[in-house]
């Protein structure tokens, strides 16, 4: 699909995976800062130009994304082995939970099933970890995030602005970051009604004032806050990077020394194409390996370079052995929800009583 791209379309993915303006309206100067780098493109051909890749499937949608982590509540990496003759009964079983957000078959000898579970109480990883064993007899193997590295998923196509180096967040309210980790009854509203994207309109914030019963001044100078206190991640198009070429996902595992972490993480984060990092626990005897980089390549060709790259900067820390690595690719997407954020929030709302 990304064959298809204008020379227009390619521009906005590029500019505009993060660092939207969040002003009543944002395709004005988001347009300018286009045709500041010789796109000639006006307000309301960028509004269609995004509405039209949003139809076609090259985006996911156009908004804020939102950090769950941020918002209450916790979600948790877990493996287990599916074995090949009951496959689609324990896929079965796990996806029936509301509480798994996404699952993945992967390529590994024995860990085959991996998912995300999302739960507003952080107790009840467990409770629904321990059904999922009972119901499917298979042990689960739960990895948790330790620490977090980097989590910037951007998918570059070939044409203007390549480096995608367009950040117009500072155009917007100045607002105080606050320190206050529960959301207001308002602010959990503006979160349930923003998750899934920003209306396609030209007033894209108002419209989403009006849905919310609030004035436009308060939506845009709340998203701009989350945004610097790390409730947003970025405001911006999230392409489908599957419809851009980026059909090949690698997971890559580690076994690092633990004294070598602190180095090794920014490291490898610095990587332009490694879109997520994290540190997470072993399980001995099963899982060796406590640090996980996530690549993204077009072809298998420029997957396997990127992971070498990703090898090479591991051994500038240490001595790689070829037993304290793997890189598991995605064979079959399972289950694809998103994690939604409604117990979560609510859960993490302070009472106005």
């Amino acid at each position: 699909m990304s064959d298809d791209l204008g020379t227009r379309d390619r521009a906005m993915v590029n500019a505009f995976q993060g660092g939207f303006p969040v002003v009543e309206r944002p395709f004005e100067p988001a347009a300018a800062a286009l045709r500041e780098r010789g796109v000639d493109i006006s307000a309301a051909e960028l509004l269609e130009c995004i509405r039209t890749l949003d139809e076609t499937g090259v985006l996911t949608r156009f908004g804020a994304l939102i950090n769950a982590e941020e918002i209450g509540g916790t979600a948790t990496l877990v493996a287990m082995h599916a074995p090949e003759a009951r496959f689609d009964e324990v896929v079965e079983a796990v996806n029936a939970h509301d509480e798994v957000a996404h699952n993945y078959e992967r390529e590994h000898p024995h860990l085959n099933v991996w998912f995300v579970v999302s739960v507003a109480d952080p107790s009840r990883v467990d409770e629904v970890l321990a059904a999922i064993e009972d119901e499917t007899g298979q042990e689960t193997y739960n990895m948790p995030k330790r620490r977090e590295f980097r989590v910037e998923a951007k998918f570059l196509v070939n044409g203007p602005i390549p480096d995608g180096d367009v950040d117009l967040s500072d155009i917007g309210p100045d607002v105080a970051p606050t320190d206050r980790q529960s959301l207001t009854p308002a602010e959990r509203d503006l979160v349930l009604e923003i998750q899934d994207g920003l209306p396609l309109a030209a007033t894209p914030y108002r419209d989403v004032a009006e849905a919310v019963g609030a004035d436009v001044e308060w939506v845009v100078e709340t998203i701009q806050r989350f945004d610097a206190e790390g409730k947003v991640r970025r405001v911006g198009v999230v392409p489908n990077h599957y419809a851009l070429g980026y059909t090949e996902n690698g997971m890559t595992v580690w076994d690092v020394p633990d004294g070598k972490l602190d180095e090794v993480g920014p490291d490898v984060a610095s990587l332009e194409f490694v879109t997520h990092c994290y540190h997470r626990p072993r399980h001995e005897g099963v899982w060796p390996y406590n640090f996980f980089a996530m690549t993204h390549g077009r072809s298998e060709a420029e997957s396997r370079r990127r992971i070498e790259q990703v090898r090479e900067r591991m051994a500038s820390h240490w001595d790689v052995g070829e037993d304290d690595w793997d890189s598991l690719f995605s064979t079959q997407i399972l289950k694809k929800t998103g994690i939604r954020l409604d117990e979560r929030a609510e859960a993490n709302t302070a009472s106005t009583q």
